[in-house]
């Protein structure tokens, strides 16, 4: 374990959020709607649907076990982290004499009580030797999960209070909110920022989690088409499954392709908007990646399966790819804004050399 900077520091939690929140909601995202339908058929999808539920609930932990392996800390620590985050993360609340479950809890708070567990152990290193064992748990466990329940009402406030504000402008303004929305996620989903973890961590749904959605596959689209001519097949075919995020590089050095992103966003949300594409917290920020988006937008819509479908390949493939081609086109060809060249695959070896 070694000094950590506070930008690398941040870097670290917020790269442990990232993948817990995917990991630990994915199964739910994926297959939680399709084991509810299938559980009228046989009782066996009901015990799978708890699976994926009880899954789900482990959020917390997951989230603060990953951010304590981004310090590279012992077992011991490791846990340690793990418990006062899901102490401190809101999970779990104490009535009547019994912890009664609650959901995944506040993200936010989470990551502060992960942040504190990580600190104090940090701080405290190697210095209870033989004792650690007893006094580490105590320590850095209960001091952190104490703060963090001391923290979560005030946290909450802030987090409610602004996925409040976010979904009631989608209500009064729907088509402009929903435009904007799209917008910033398509742009989040290429940033270090994870799309997931600040969708449930403001707790966006209805509307504005579909909005979500669309901007991300919205992005996905216009990274395939720019890739297509300028990199090798596996660059495309991994942006498609949902690999946006190594296109990073090419963004924090050619901004400019954030123009194409935000057209096609702009465009699909149209659609998304005229079909009233709807989500909520957990499936937001996924896209169309392991098809949470679609699944979780059908349970919400009218009609006939067959039509449904239609409309959600329209929405999501069909009116984002001709957007994106019709984007890029524009940009470099007709307003020159960029050389196709800027959609070309920056690795970490070639950035290196």
């Amino acid at each position: 374990m070694e000094n950590v900077k506070p930008k690398d520091f941040i870097n670290k939690v917020l790269a442990g959020v990232a993948l817990g929140i995917v990991v630990g909601l994915i199964p739910n995202a994926i297959l939680g709607e399709l084991f509810k339908y299938l559980s009228q058929y046989h009782d066996v999808f009901i015990t799978l649907n708890s699976v994926v539920v009880g899954i789900q609930f482990t959020v917390p932990v997951i989230v603060g076990v990953l951010i304590a392996l981004q310090f590279k800390l012992s077992p011991l620590q490791t846990v340690i982290v793990g418990t006062a985050s899901f102490v401190g993360s809101g999970a779990a609340v104490f009535e009547e004499n019994m912890w009664v479950l609650t959901g995944v809890g506040d993200l936010i708070n989470t990551m502060i009580t992960a942040s504190i567990a990580v600190i104090i152990i940090m701080i405290i290193k190697d210095r209870l030797k033989s004792l650690t064992i007893i006094l580490l748990p105590i320590i850095a466990g209960g001091i952190a999960g104490f703060l963090g329940i001391v923290l979560l009402p005030y946290v909450q406030l802030i987090t409610t209070g602004l996925g409040q504000l976010i979904n009631s402008f989608t209500n009064f303004q729907p088509l402009l909110m929903y435009i904007l929305i799209a917008i910033a996620f398509g742009i989040l989903i290429v940033s270090p920022i994870s799309t997931v973890a600040i969708a449930m961590a403001i707790g966006i749904s209805g509307l504005a989690a579909g909005a979500a959605n669309v901007g991300i596959a919205a992005a996905a689209c216009m990274l395939v088409v720019g890739t297509w001519k300028v990199n090798n097949r596996g660059v495309p075919i991994a942006v498609f499954l949902g690999a946006m995020k190594m296109m990073m590089p090419n963004l924090l050095k050619h901004p400019i392709i954030t123009v194409p992103i935000s057209m096609t966003a702009a465009v699909t949300a149209l659609a998304g908007s005229w079909f009233g594409i709807l989500g909520t917290k957990e499936a937001a920020g996924f896209g169309f990646s392991g098809l949470v988006g679609p699944i979780n937008a059908i349970k919400f819509m009218d009609g006939s399966m067959f039509m449904n479908i239609i409309i959600l390949l329209l929405v999501y493939f069909i009116v984002p790819f001709a957007a994106a081609i019709i984007s890029h086109h524009l940009c470099s060809k007709v307003f020159k804004l960029y050389d196709p060249s800027v959609f070309k695959f920056i690795s970490e070896e070639s950035e290196e050399k």
